[in-house]
Protein backbone atom coordinates (compact mmCIF):
# COMPACT_ATOMS: atom_id res chain seq x y z
CA UNK A 1 0.00 0.00 0.00
CA UNK A 2 1.15 3.56 -0.64
CA UNK A 3 0.18 7.20 -0.59
CA UNK A 4 -0.24 8.88 -3.98
CA UNK A 5 0.70 12.56 -4.18
CA UNK A 6 0.07 14.92 -7.08
CA UNK A 7 2.07 18.15 -6.94
CA UNK A 8 0.88 20.73 -9.48
CA UNK A 9 0.52 18.03 -12.14
CA UNK A 10 -0.41 19.23 -15.63
CA UNK A 11 -1.05 17.49 -18.94
CA UNK A 12 -1.01 18.96 -22.44
CA UNK A 13 -1.94 17.11 -25.62
CA UNK A 14 0.07 19.14 -28.11
CA UNK A 15 -1.10 22.74 -27.74
CA UNK A 16 -4.24 21.66 -25.83
CA UNK A 17 -3.96 21.72 -22.00
CA UNK A 18 -6.35 19.23 -20.37
CA UNK A 19 -5.17 19.03 -16.73
CA UNK A 20 -4.23 22.22 -14.88
CA UNK A 21 -2.25 22.57 -11.64
CA UNK A 22 -3.66 19.38 -10.08
CA UNK A 23 -2.49 19.00 -6.47
CA UNK A 24 -3.88 16.32 -4.17
CA UNK A 25 -2.63 13.77 -1.63
CA UNK A 26 -4.36 10.37 -1.57
CA UNK A 27 -3.79 8.69 1.79
CA UNK A 28 -2.44 5.17 2.17
CA UNK A 29 -5.42 2.79 2.02
CA UNK A 30 -7.89 5.50 0.99
CA UNK A 31 -10.70 5.01 -1.55
CA UNK A 32 -10.69 8.23 -3.56
CA UNK A 33 -13.30 8.84 -6.25
CA UNK A 34 -12.44 11.35 -8.98
CA UNK A 35 -15.68 12.60 -10.47
CA UNK A 36 -16.59 15.10 -13.14
CA UNK A 37 -18.36 15.48 -16.49
CA UNK A 38 -17.09 13.75 -19.62
CA UNK A 39 -13.98 15.42 -21.02
CA UNK A 40 -12.94 17.09 -17.76
CA UNK A 41 -9.53 15.36 -17.60
CA UNK A 42 -10.19 12.74 -14.93
CA UNK A 43 -9.13 9.78 -17.10
CA UNK A 44 -5.96 11.65 -18.09
CA UNK A 45 -5.15 11.98 -14.38
CA UNK A 46 -5.59 8.23 -13.94
CA UNK A 47 -3.52 7.37 -17.03
CA UNK A 48 -0.69 9.64 -15.86
CA UNK A 49 -0.76 7.80 -12.54
CA UNK A 50 -0.50 4.47 -14.35
CA UNK A 51 2.30 5.71 -16.60
CA UNK A 52 0.22 5.38 -19.76
CA UNK A 53 0.51 9.13 -20.38
CA UNK A 54 3.52 11.34 -19.73
CA UNK A 55 3.28 14.21 -17.26
CA UNK A 56 3.84 17.57 -18.94
CA UNK A 57 4.61 19.45 -15.72
CA UNK A 58 4.56 18.72 -12.01
CA UNK A 59 5.54 15.81 -9.78
CA UNK A 60 3.78 12.53 -9.08
CA UNK A 61 4.80 10.38 -6.12
CA UNK A 62 3.69 6.86 -5.24
CA UNK A 63 4.89 6.31 -1.72
CA UNK A 64 8.22 8.16 -1.35
CA UNK A 65 9.22 7.62 -5.01
CA UNK A 66 8.90 10.21 -7.76
CA UNK A 67 7.49 8.12 -10.63
CA UNK A 68 7.33 10.68 -13.46
CA UNK A 69 9.89 8.80 -15.52
CA UNK A 70 9.13 5.24 -14.37
CA UNK A 71 7.67 2.75 -16.85
CA UNK A 72 4.16 1.44 -16.02
CA UNK A 73 5.45 -1.99 -14.98
CA UNK A 74 7.80 -0.40 -12.43
CA UNK A 75 5.14 1.67 -10.63
CA UNK A 76 3.52 -1.24 -8.77
CA UNK A 77 -0.01 -0.18 -9.74
CA UNK A 78 -2.82 -2.18 -11.36
CA UNK A 79 -5.46 -0.62 -13.61
CA UNK A 80 -8.97 -1.81 -14.38
CA UNK A 81 -10.40 -0.33 -17.56
CA UNK A 82 -13.94 0.45 -18.68
CA UNK A 83 -13.78 -2.44 -21.15
CA UNK A 84 -13.08 -5.88 -19.71
CA UNK A 85 -10.24 -6.57 -22.19
CA UNK A 86 -10.28 -10.31 -21.46
CA UNK A 87 -8.66 -12.88 -23.74
CA UNK A 88 -11.65 -14.75 -25.23
CA UNK A 89 -9.73 -18.00 -25.81
CA UNK A 90 -8.49 -18.22 -22.22
CA UNK A 91 -10.30 -19.47 -19.14
CA UNK A 92 -10.99 -17.24 -16.15
CA UNK A 93 -8.00 -18.82 -14.42
CA UNK A 94 -5.65 -18.14 -17.33
CA UNK A 95 -6.91 -14.58 -17.81
CA UNK A 96 -6.16 -13.82 -14.17
CA UNK A 97 -2.81 -15.61 -14.22
CA UNK A 98 -1.52 -14.24 -17.52
CA UNK A 99 0.20 -11.12 -16.16
CA UNK A 100 1.92 -13.10 -13.42
CA UNK A 101 3.23 -15.61 -15.96
CA UNK A 102 4.77 -12.76 -17.97
CA UNK A 103 6.55 -11.65 -14.79
CA UNK A 104 7.89 -15.21 -14.26
CA UNK A 105 6.18 -15.64 -10.89
CA UNK A 106 6.50 -19.18 -9.54
CA UNK A 107 3.68 -21.51 -10.60
CA UNK A 108 2.65 -22.33 -7.01
CA UNK A 109 2.48 -18.62 -6.14
CA UNK A 110 0.38 -17.90 -9.24
CA UNK A 111 -2.05 -20.65 -8.25
CA UNK A 112 -2.30 -19.31 -4.70
CA UNK A 113 -3.00 -15.76 -5.80
CA UNK A 114 -5.51 -16.68 -8.52
CA UNK A 115 -7.53 -18.98 -6.29
CA UNK A 116 -7.50 -16.47 -3.43
CA UNK A 117 -8.75 -13.69 -5.74
CA UNK A 118 -11.41 -15.97 -7.23
CA UNK A 119 -12.64 -16.74 -3.71
CA UNK A 120 -12.85 -13.06 -2.77
CA UNK A 121 -14.73 -12.22 -6.00
CA UNK A 122 -17.07 -15.19 -5.97
CA UNK A 123 -15.56 -16.66 -9.14
CA UNK A 124 -14.43 -20.04 -7.81
CA UNK A 125 -17.19 -21.90 -9.69
CA UNK A 126 -16.33 -20.10 -12.96
CA UNK A 127 -12.57 -20.58 -12.86
CA UNK A 128 -12.59 -22.97 -15.85
CA UNK A 129 -15.11 -20.95 -17.87
CA UNK A 130 -14.39 -18.81 -20.93
CA UNK A 131 -15.43 -15.12 -20.96
CA UNK A 132 -18.29 -15.79 -23.40
CA UNK A 133 -19.90 -18.02 -20.78
CA UNK A 134 -20.01 -15.22 -18.19
CA UNK A 135 -22.38 -12.33 -17.56
CA UNK A 136 -21.18 -8.73 -17.82
CA UNK A 137 -20.82 -8.45 -14.05
CA UNK A 138 -18.80 -11.66 -13.88
CA UNK A 139 -16.49 -10.49 -16.66
CA UNK A 140 -15.86 -7.26 -14.80
CA UNK A 141 -15.02 -9.27 -11.69
CA UNK A 142 -12.48 -11.26 -13.73
CA UNK A 143 -10.91 -7.97 -14.81
CA UNK A 144 -10.77 -6.95 -11.15
CA UNK A 145 -9.28 -10.32 -10.27
CA UNK A 146 -6.55 -9.85 -12.86
CA UNK A 147 -5.61 -6.64 -11.04
CA UNK A 148 -5.90 -8.15 -7.55
CA UNK A 149 -3.47 -11.01 -8.23
CA UNK A 150 -0.79 -8.43 -8.96
CA UNK A 151 -0.98 -7.40 -5.26
CA UNK A 152 -0.13 -3.80 -6.22
CA UNK A 153 0.37 -0.80 -3.97
CA UNK A 154 -2.39 1.11 -5.77
CA UNK A 155 -5.52 0.14 -7.72
CA UNK A 156 -6.64 2.47 -10.52
CA UNK A 157 -10.21 1.98 -11.78
CA UNK A 158 -11.41 3.82 -14.88
CA UNK A 159 -15.24 3.77 -14.96
CA UNK A 160 -15.31 -0.02 -14.48
CA UNK A 161 -19.10 -0.18 -14.01
CA UNK A 162 -20.26 1.91 -16.95
CA UNK A 163 -20.90 -1.14 -19.19
CA UNK A 164 -23.17 -2.82 -16.63
CA UNK A 165 -26.92 -2.44 -16.28
CA UNK A 166 -28.37 -0.63 -13.26
CA UNK A 167 -28.88 -3.73 -11.11
CA UNK A 168 -25.38 -5.07 -11.79
CA UNK A 169 -23.84 -1.64 -11.13
CA UNK A 170 -25.45 -1.53 -7.70
CA UNK A 171 -24.34 -5.08 -6.92
CA UNK A 172 -20.78 -4.51 -8.14
CA UNK A 173 -20.50 -1.25 -6.16
CA UNK A 174 -21.11 -3.24 -2.99
CA UNK A 175 -18.58 -5.87 -4.05
CA UNK A 176 -15.93 -3.21 -4.69
CA UNK A 177 -16.47 -1.64 -1.28
CA UNK A 178 -16.22 -5.05 0.38
CA UNK A 179 -13.08 -5.75 -1.63
CA UNK A 180 -11.49 -2.48 -0.54
CA UNK A 181 -12.29 -3.24 3.09
CA UNK A 182 -10.70 -6.69 2.84
CA UNK A 183 -7.58 -5.60 0.91
CA UNK A 184 -7.00 -2.21 2.51
CA UNK A 185 -5.20 -1.07 -0.65
CA UNK A 186 -5.18 2.50 -1.95
CA UNK A 187 -7.82 2.84 -4.68
CA UNK A 188 -8.39 5.71 -7.12
CA UNK A 189 -11.71 5.34 -8.92
CA UNK A 190 -12.72 7.55 -11.86
CA UNK A 191 -16.38 8.04 -12.80
CA UNK A 192 -18.78 10.60 -14.24
CA UNK A 193 -21.59 9.14 -12.11
CA UNK A 194 -22.00 11.26 -8.98
CA UNK A 195 -24.15 8.52 -7.37
CA UNK A 196 -21.13 6.17 -7.49
CA UNK A 197 -18.98 8.94 -6.05
CA UNK A 198 -21.36 9.61 -3.15
CA UNK A 199 -21.80 5.97 -2.20
CA UNK A 200 -18.26 4.66 -2.66
CA UNK A 201 -15.59 7.21 -1.84
CA UNK A 202 -13.89 7.99 1.45
CA UNK A 203 -13.32 11.30 -0.32
CA UNK A 204 -14.56 12.81 -3.57
CA UNK A 205 -12.36 14.89 -5.85
CA UNK A 206 -14.59 16.97 -8.15
CA UNK A 207 -12.88 18.01 -11.41
CA UNK A 208 -14.07 20.50 -13.98
CA UNK A 209 -12.18 21.57 -17.08
CA UNK A 210 -9.03 19.84 -15.85
CA UNK A 211 -9.03 21.74 -12.55
CA UNK A 212 -9.69 20.35 -9.08
CA UNK A 213 -12.76 22.08 -7.65
CA UNK A 214 -13.11 20.40 -4.26
CA UNK A 215 -11.76 17.32 -2.49
CA UNK A 216 -13.52 16.27 0.69
CA UNK A 217 -15.80 13.67 2.24
CA UNK A 218 -19.05 12.97 0.34
CA UNK A 219 -21.07 14.55 3.15
CA UNK A 220 -18.97 17.72 3.20
CA UNK A 221 -19.08 18.11 -0.59
CA UNK A 222 -22.85 17.62 -0.54
CA UNK A 223 -23.57 19.95 2.37
CA UNK A 224 -20.90 22.59 1.81
CA UNK A 225 -20.00 22.83 -1.89
CA UNK A 226 -17.31 25.40 -2.66
CA UNK A 227 -19.03 26.72 -5.77
CA UNK A 228 -22.17 26.48 -7.88
CA UNK A 229 -20.71 23.84 -10.21
CA UNK A 230 -20.01 21.40 -7.37
CA UNK A 231 -23.42 22.12 -5.84
CA UNK A 232 -25.17 21.35 -9.13
CA UNK A 233 -23.07 18.34 -10.09
CA UNK A 234 -23.22 16.41 -6.81
CA UNK A 235 -26.71 15.28 -5.85
CA UNK A 236 -29.61 13.69 -7.70
CA UNK A 237 -31.87 15.45 -8.50
CA UNK A 238 -29.51 18.40 -8.71
CA UNK A 239 -29.69 21.45 -6.47
CA UNK A 240 -32.28 24.04 -7.51
CA UNK A 241 -30.89 27.45 -8.48
CA UNK A 242 -32.85 30.71 -8.34
CA UNK A 243 -31.72 34.14 -9.49
CA UNK A 244 -32.47 36.65 -6.73
CA UNK A 245 -31.61 40.14 -5.52
CA UNK A 246 -31.16 41.40 -1.98
CA UNK A 247 -34.24 43.48 -1.12
CA UNK A 248 -34.36 46.94 0.50
CA UNK A 249 -35.50 45.66 3.91
CA UNK A 250 -33.36 46.16 7.03
CA UNK A 251 -33.40 42.38 7.49
CA UNK A 252 -31.71 40.85 4.39
CA UNK A 253 -34.35 39.26 2.18
CA UNK A 254 -33.81 37.64 -1.21
CA UNK A 255 -36.48 38.48 -3.75
CA UNK A 256 -37.44 37.44 -7.26
CA UNK A 257 -40.59 36.38 -9.17
CA UNK A 258 -42.45 34.11 -6.72
CA UNK A 259 -39.49 34.20 -4.32
CA UNK A 260 -39.22 35.61 -0.80
CA UNK A 261 -36.33 34.19 1.21
CA UNK A 262 -35.32 35.82 4.48
CA UNK A 263 -31.61 35.17 5.05
CA UNK A 264 -31.29 33.29 8.38
CA UNK A 265 -29.52 35.14 11.19
CA UNK A 266 -26.78 32.51 11.40
CA UNK A 267 -26.08 32.32 7.66
CA UNK A 268 -22.32 32.89 7.12
CA UNK A 269 -22.90 35.36 4.25
CA UNK A 270 -25.58 37.46 5.95
CA UNK A 271 -23.25 40.23 7.12
CA UNK A 272 -21.73 40.72 3.64
CA UNK A 273 -24.96 41.14 1.68
CA UNK A 274 -25.77 44.53 0.18
CA UNK A 275 -29.10 45.90 -0.97
CA UNK A 276 -29.67 45.29 -4.67
CA UNK A 277 -26.91 42.68 -4.85
CA UNK A 278 -27.54 40.01 -7.51
CA UNK A 279 -27.05 36.46 -6.26
CA UNK A 280 -27.94 32.87 -7.06
CA UNK A 281 -29.77 31.04 -4.30
CA UNK A 282 -29.51 27.25 -4.12
CA UNK A 283 -31.69 24.74 -2.29
CA UNK A 284 -31.76 20.95 -2.62
CA UNK A 285 -35.03 19.17 -3.53
CA UNK A 286 -35.30 17.45 -0.12
CA UNK A 287 -35.12 20.82 1.66
CA UNK A 288 -38.36 22.04 0.08
CA UNK A 289 -41.77 21.20 1.57
CA UNK A 290 -45.38 21.81 0.61
CA UNK A 291 -46.84 24.65 2.66
CA UNK A 292 -50.35 26.10 2.95
CA UNK A 293 -51.04 28.61 0.18
CA UNK A 294 -53.34 31.57 0.37
CA UNK A 295 -53.89 34.95 2.07
CA UNK A 296 -52.32 35.31 5.48
CA UNK A 297 -49.90 32.44 4.88
CA UNK A 298 -46.77 34.55 4.41
CA UNK A 299 -43.56 32.83 5.48
CA UNK A 300 -39.97 34.05 5.86
CA UNK A 301 -38.70 31.48 3.33
CA UNK A 302 -41.33 30.82 0.70
CA UNK A 303 -41.56 30.12 -3.03
CA UNK A 304 -44.79 30.49 -5.00
CA UNK A 305 -45.29 28.66 -8.26
CA UNK A 306 -47.26 26.23 -10.39
CA UNK A 307 -46.90 22.44 -10.56
CA UNK A 308 -45.61 21.40 -13.98
CA UNK A 309 -44.99 17.62 -13.68
CA UNK A 310 -45.61 15.05 -10.94
CA UNK A 311 -43.31 11.98 -10.84
CA UNK A 312 -44.47 9.27 -8.39
CA UNK A 313 -41.58 6.81 -7.90
CA UNK A 314 -42.92 4.66 -5.08
CA UNK A 315 -40.52 5.41 -2.23
CA UNK A 316 -40.57 9.11 -3.14
CA UNK A 317 -42.35 11.59 -5.39
CA UNK A 318 -40.78 14.43 -7.38
CA UNK A 319 -42.72 17.62 -8.08
CA UNK A 320 -41.43 19.80 -10.91
CA UNK A 321 -42.70 23.34 -10.30
CA UNK A 322 -42.39 26.61 -12.18
CA UNK A 323 -41.23 29.45 -9.94
CA UNK A 324 -40.88 32.57 -12.05
CA UNK A 325 -38.62 31.58 -14.97
CA UNK A 326 -37.00 28.73 -13.02
CA UNK A 327 -37.95 25.07 -12.70
CA UNK A 328 -37.75 23.78 -9.13
CA UNK A 329 -37.74 20.09 -8.16
CA UNK A 330 -39.23 19.05 -4.82
CA UNK A 331 -38.52 15.63 -3.30
CA UNK A 332 -41.44 14.31 -1.21
CA UNK A 333 -41.38 11.04 0.74
CA UNK A 334 -43.51 8.13 -0.46
CA UNK A 335 -46.80 8.10 -2.38
CA UNK A 336 -48.93 10.77 -0.75
CA UNK A 337 -52.70 10.71 -0.92
CA UNK A 338 -53.15 14.45 -1.46
CA UNK A 339 -50.63 15.56 -4.04
CA UNK A 340 -51.14 18.66 -6.18
CA UNK A 341 -51.74 18.07 -9.88
CA UNK A 342 -50.13 19.62 -12.91
CA UNK A 343 -51.29 23.23 -13.20
CA UNK A 344 -52.12 23.64 -9.49
CA UNK A 345 -50.66 26.62 -7.62
CA UNK A 346 -48.21 25.57 -4.95
CA UNK A 347 -46.44 27.21 -2.03
CA UNK A 348 -43.07 25.79 -1.03
CA UNK A 349 -41.36 26.33 2.31
CA UNK A 350 -37.55 26.30 2.42
CA UNK A 351 -35.62 24.86 5.34
CA UNK A 352 -33.72 27.86 6.79
CA UNK A 353 -30.40 26.09 7.40
CA UNK A 354 -30.32 24.60 3.88
CA UNK A 355 -30.04 27.85 1.88
CA UNK A 356 -26.87 28.19 -0.24
CA UNK A 357 -25.82 31.51 -1.76
CA UNK A 358 -23.49 31.95 -4.73
CA UNK A 359 -21.87 34.99 -6.28
CA UNK A 360 -23.61 35.56 -9.62
CA UNK A 361 -20.36 36.35 -11.46
CA UNK A 362 -17.74 34.02 -9.93
CA UNK A 363 -20.21 31.27 -8.89
CA UNK A 364 -18.22 30.90 -5.66
CA UNK A 365 -20.11 30.02 -2.49
CA UNK A 366 -20.66 33.00 -0.18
Amino acid sequence: MAEVTYERVEKDYGPLPVVHDFSLAVADGEFLVVVGPSGCGKTSILRMTAGLETITRGVLRIGPRVVNELAPRDRDVAMVFQSYALYPHMTVYDNMAFGLKLRHVARAEIDRRVRAAAEVLGLTHHIASKPRQLSGGERQRVALGRAIVREPQVFLLDEPLSNLDAKLRAQTRVELLRLHRELGTTMIYVTHDQLEAMTMGDRIAVVRGGRLQQADSPDEVYRHPVNQFVAGFVGSPAMNFLEVEVGPEAEPTLRGPGIELAVPADHPARGRLQRGQALTAGVRPEHLHLAPAGPGEAAPLRLQGLVDVVEPLGAETFLHCRVGAATVVVRLPGLRAALPRAGDPVSLAVEPDALCLFDRETQATL
